[in-house]
């Protein structure tokens, strides 16, 4: 078993450990290529990569923490209903978002061609949609619900109570929010803002279909454009670094949650009941929690469903459904071979977690759950430099044919990148099996693997089939590996809805997005009915 772990480790490190050792190997060409970019785009790269996070950050802050305020603390005519809607957004591929606007607020679009005919306005009337400004403004509103989730359960257990007694003691309302209720919400807010400044770093879709330069367009180009290895390692290590930073960050704020969870506190705070809000004050929290399911979700899909009947009524632009079959056909697979897999890994770790809690295991379920923190775009480069390495020193055994655009390689890094979403949830559904079960079983004479058999398995049957779901969802959405790694005439959902929308053919692309859309809402739902069986 602790062979078998180690492999694990090294397995799931090896894009991680590839780029290091990368890094160290300098030749001629990439350090003049390295140099020239220094010159040239890395600035610029940098510039817009750090604009973009502070603009992601400062926004999903505000928002989420807005928005958890509103319904955590307040009640208002809609509150049920928002608590869930506010979660829709997550069904929403940034990438998908992107396509969405840009066809509907570009200057041929039909909100400004509107606009300029009922005002017989000339020129542009909105703002140019693909640039950092709107590529910040769909990160806003697709990222948004990490901090609304993580702030909306600090807020719920404790804030309540607190303010009640605060109300008791003269405190404003302003106040009470500022003092009490905000500084409570402080490290969900924090590792919320994290998570959303993880997956804006590891965007792709929306950074290239917005022609805007950040640092993961950068390793693409110089993988793909400038065929450069090294150069593409090096820009790894320095996205790796910030990566790095923010897990730091989410990890402490983490460990600030604990104050938070106080049986006492939940106790009290079941007697404290949200304040009411009556007139303009509803009004307000209304308009609060509308915009950003209105412009996160609702939009989106009407703005997409409008080039799909475009074109659905067209007979010179016919909608591609026999392609639509073995693109979906193609996306399912690879979802489900990977959410098997991955499954399957989660439980072996966390059960030999459960039964030899070591420094070892320990530290190979955290290098495995380091894989979701790392861009998509890094696993590539790093499965792609060991594969060219092995092929340069045994031309004959044909390793790139073995990991290169075949199930197996991309399987490899939907598992490396994914494999933490489905340790998450078997962690959780143990964290409910109390260790005296297994005891017990022992006693009984139940030992070893058929301990897990016989009663491990039967109590974990939600949690799996919770850990495969979300898994599967994330591969079907996943877009930058899956560019590079697909197999040749194996094209997905994610990948075509991407390409058809770079070349402006926005109502063949809402048909396999708005599929997309769909599928995410499978995790939605599985959040929301969580959160209401805990409320």
């Amino acid at each position: 078993m602790a062979v078998l772990l180690l492999l694990v480790a090294v397995v799931v490190a090896l894009p991680i450990l590839a780029i290091v050792a990368a890094v160290l190997q300098w030749d001629a060409l990439s350090t003049q290529l390295l140099r020239e970019m220094a010159e040239t785009v890395l600035p610029q790269y940098a510039g817009t990569t750090v604009v973009l996070c502070l603009a992601v950050a400062v926004g999903t802050g505000a928002l989420g923490a807005a928005t958890a305020c509103a319904v955590a603390l307040f009640d208002f005519k809609g509150r049920r209903t928002f608590e869930w809607a506010l979660l829709l957004p997550l069904a929403m591929p940034a990438y998908v978002v992107a396509y969405a606007y840009t066809d509907f607020l570009q200057y041929s679009g039909p909100a400004q061609t509107a606009i300029r005919a009922a005002f017989s306005i000339e020129g542009r009337v909105f703002p140019e949609v693909r640039s950092v400004g709107g590529a910040a403004v769909v990160f806003i509103f697709t990222l948004y619900p990490y901090v609304y989730l993580l702030a909306r359960a600090a807020l719920t257990q404790r804030a309540a109570h607190l303010m009640e007694a605060a109300r008791l003691m003269g405190a404003p309302l302003r106040r009470r929010i500022l003092v009490i209720a905000l500084p409570l919400a402080r490290p969900a807010i924090a590792a919320g803002i994290a998570l959303a400044l993880m997956e804006t770093l590891a965007d792709y879709g929306v950074s290239s279909y917005f022609g805007i330069q950040t640092f993961t367009a950068g390793i693409y180009k110089a993988w793909l454009v400038l065929d450069s290895p090294i150069a593409a390692a090096q820009l790894a290590t320095l996205l790796l670094v910030l990566v790095a930073g923010l897990l730091q960050m989410e990890r402490h704020a983490r460990r600030k949650l604990r104050f938070a969870s106080s049986r006492g506190a939940r106790a009290n705070s079941a007697e404290a009941k949200p304040i009411v809000l009556r007139c303009h004050q509803a009004w307000t929290a209304q308009a609060l929690c509308v915009l950003p399911v209105l412009l996160g979700f609702v939009l989106p899909v009407l703005c997409m469903l409008r080039p799909l009947l475009l074109a659905w009524g067209q007979a010179d632009t016919p909608l591609p459904w026999s392609g639509f079959v073995g693109w979906s056909l193609n996306s399912l697979k690879l979802a489900a071979i990977t959410a098997a897999l991955t499954t399957a890994l989660a439980l072996a770790l966390a059960f030999t977690v459960r039964r030899r809690p070591t420094r070892l295991t320990r530290g190979v379920v955290q290098m495995t759950s380091m894989g979701y923190a790392v861009p998509g775009a890094v696993i590539v480069v790093g499965l792609l430099i060991p594969v060219g390495w092995l092929q340069a020193a045994q031309p004959g055994w044909g390793v790139g044919n073995w990991i290169s655009t075949t199930v197996l390689g991309i399987t490899w890094a939907y598992m490396v990148r994914f494999s933490a979403v489905a340790l998450q949830s078997v962690q959780s559904g143990y964290s409910q099996v109390p260790i005296s079960m297994d005891d017990t079983a022992r006693t009984l004479g139940v030992g070893g693997w058929g301990l897990w058999w016989r009663i491990h398995r039967p109590l974990l049957q939600r949690s799996t089939v919770v850990a495969a779901l979300l898994v599967f969802v994330d591969v079907m959405k996943e877009l930058p590996a899956t560019l590079v790694l697909r197999p040749f005439d194996h094209d997905t959902l994610a990948v075509v809805a991407y390409q058809l929308a770079r070349d402006e053919r926005l109502g063949e692309a809402a048909l396999p997005a708005l599929a997309l859309v769909l599928v995410g809402l499978i995790p939605v739902v599985l959040l929301s009915r969580a959160l209401n069986k805990k409320a």
